[in-house]
């Protein structure tokens, strides 16, 4: 892909949320252990304990076939339970005292809101010691409440890429774009040439749908009015009824509210809701849809489908996809926001605080990220284990030191914000109704 590898080591501010990796679905815990944590109680020799998320599918196998050497050293049996109601349904959960023994959380608004329920316990020393190594600063802040350290990160994504076939481009004789107005134009050239929608996306993803459409307009938000003002946005400084964040949903409506840029494969604007967000990834691998904007995580998900000629697609430069970083206004300018988990132990039981460290540790990023799909920004790992040349080059980017790290803005706002009417208010908007008026609904989640 042109200027791909070039920019990822750029100096480039990321705003840290997920994948993410998210990027992501992560969904609640159908089992595990009171807030005692009583499923790993009695000693670590034989112990089971009990993990939850919104992780699921292909994804939720290899989590916890992750743990496999640790429970050969260690007698502990790790259990991963994926739900995909997890953001709706680990709050209550936690405070009817049916907590899982530890929880997988992707947005620290929901981390702290389970943080005050008082039943998180917090971060031990040895989990305090590997962030302080291996994270940067910004990471353990996340993680952080009223001066106590809590939970770890454990993986992470960039957002705010643009996954494409390079053959496809070829084909239509275009580039990659260095500026958002370039990225328009090839919106408009794609359309011409192919004689269809340039884009495709799904925003379905049953309780969390439409989190999909909350990380185009941050980007946007990023892209247009800079970090400072993304900052004071996610503390509520700046509003969504404020100038700046309707020029943001304007400059994303050009794109998601044009029946003749969306939705390719799929039907009209109105599709992207009932689509679901990983299932884009078919549609680009076999070129129905040729372009479309999600996280790094999104290569999990090419790892599950078939191109046209029936292969799992490869992701190259050269290959079946690749994807490159929406572009800022000017040439030069990056800002992309990202995202990431955090484990949260509900039990201070030894095997509960063994898998905590572990978790913590460059063993368990590179048990996971070489199975496949996934990055993580722990500085101990090894980069060269991740499953393609597109996701060892985000890797590097989220362990340079010199890249500036911010969390996913949906993610950092109060829970009834970010991952209630943000989400609902995205929905709302592709269903057509008026961006003031949503503006005012997401904006109104701040008083519930």
């Amino acid at each position: 892909m042109n200027g791909m590898r070039s920019t990822l080591h750029r100096r480039m501010t990321v705003g840290l949320g997920l994948v993410a990796i998210g990027a992501l679905t992560l969904a609640g815990c159908a089992e595990g252990g009171d807030s005692g944590g009583g499923t790993a109680s009695g000693g670590t020799e034989g112990a089971t304990v009990r993990v939850s998320g919104g992780i699921t599918g292909t994804e939720a196998d290899a989590l916890n076939q992750s743990f496999e050497q640790f429970t050969a050293d260690t007698g502990i049996k790790v259990v991963y339970t994926g739900d995909k109601g997890f953001e709706g349904n680990i709050v209550t959960k936690v405070s009817g005292g049916d907590a899982p023994d530890i929880a997988i959380v992707p947005q620290p608004g929901l981390l702290k809101t389970l943080v005050e329920t008082g039943e998180v316990k917090p971060g031990n020393d040895k989990v305090s010691a590997n962030v302080d190594e291996y994270w940067d600063a910004g990471w353990k802040s996340y993680g952080t409440f009223d001066d106590t350290f809590y939970a770890a990160p454990m993986l992470a994504n960039l957002k705010g890429y643009v996954w494409y076939s390079p053959a496809k481009f070829a084909e239509w004789g275009v580039e990659v774009p260095k500026t958002f107005d370039e990225l328009m134009t090839l919106t408009q050239t794609i359309a011409q040439k192919s004689g269809g929608p340039s884009w495709c996306a799904g925003f379905a993803s049953e309780a969390a749908s439409g989190w999909p459409g909350t990380d185009w307009i941050e980007d946007m938000v990023l892209r247009q009015s800079g970090a400072d003002v993304y900052d004071k946005w996610v503390a509520n400084e700046v509003k969504f009824t404020d100038p700046e964040i309707k020029e943001a949903f304007d400059a994303v409506g050009k794109i998601l509210l044009d029946p003749n840029y969306v939705n390719a494969g799929f039907g009209d604007v109105q599709s992207i809701n009932s689509v679901a967000f990983a299932d884009v990834a078919a549609k680009v691998a076999d070129g129905t849809c040729p372009m479309t904007h999600q996280a790094s995580f999104l290569s999990a998900n090419f790892l599950t489908v078939k191109n046209a000629a029936g292969e799992t697609p490869t992701i190259a430069p050269d290959g079946d996809v690749y994807a490159f970083i929406l572009p800022g206004v000017k040439e030069g300018e990056l800002a992309v926001e990202g995202g990431g988990e955090f484990v949260a132990a509900f039990s201070e039981d030894e095997a509960v605080q063994k898998v905590t460290e572990f978790m913590s540790t460059p063993e368990f990023a590179d048990a996971r990220v070489k199975l496949g799909g996934v990055v993580s920004a722990n500085k101990g790992a090894d980069p060269s284990l991740a499953s393609s040349e597109f996701l060892q080059e985000a890797m590097k980017v989220l362990q340079d030191p010199s890249t500036t790290l911010r969390f996913d803005a949906s993610d950092l706002m109060p829970a009834t914000v970010g991952s209630g009417s943000f989400w609902k208010g995205m929905v709302s908007w592709i269903d057509g109704t008026p961006t003031d008026t949503v503006l005012s609904d997401i904006q109104a989640g701040y008083d519930n």
